[in-house]
């Protein structure tokens, strides 16, 4: 079981063999959420909660399956938590969450690779979405040829300035 505070409420992992919930506790009450990454085989550890409090507050499931990591979100507002209905995909490896925009919300940021399916190249961006602005994109960083030049890495950290309309 993976648990973290967030602010006065506390929302927690628990996680069977290819099934699990998020639980989330506070004024509100106790809500349950079925965890739709771990029917899809996402591997669950210590380090697949990542929650940042604020006016609304968000928290990320995520786990990797197939080389890919899997998240969904948690959206607190007004005391009241609700899924974000858009699920993350991140071909890079990477997903995470840092208030890009400067909002104060938390958005998520993924590492994307950018090859056809199947075909291993050194092309990445990262793209970053708003879970406030119910899960559109944000937009997408310059492709590099490596992650470890994307901006701020290991923690991705792009600028607004470094953002561009997604796609070829």
């Amino acid at each position: 079981m993976v648990k973290q505070e967030v602010g006065v409420d506390s929302v927690e992992l628990v996680v069977g063999e290819g099934a699990g919930r998020i639980r989330t506790g506070g004024a509100s009450g106790t809500n349950i959420f079925e965890l739709t990454i771990a029917a899809s085989g996402a591997r669950i550890d210590a380090s697949s909660l990542q929650c940042v409090d604020g006016e609304v507050a968000v928290c990320l499931v995520r786990g990797e399956v197939r080389g890919e990591v899997l998240g969904e979100v948690l959206v607190r507002r007004s005391g009241a938590w609700s899924r974000a209905q858009v699920p993350y995909v991140a071909s890079g490896a990477y997903l995470a969450l840092h208030d890009v925009n400067k909002d104060t919300v938390a958005d998520v940021v993924a590492v994307q690779r950018a090859c056809q399916a199947g075909v291993d190249c050194a092309r990445w961006f990262a793209q970053v979405f708003s879970p406030a602005g119910g899960g559109r994109e944000l937009g997408c960083t310059a492709v590099v040829s490596a992650p470890e030049a994307l901006p701020g890495w290991p923690i991705v950290t792009p600028d607004p300035s470094e953002l561009r309309q997604c796609g070829p």
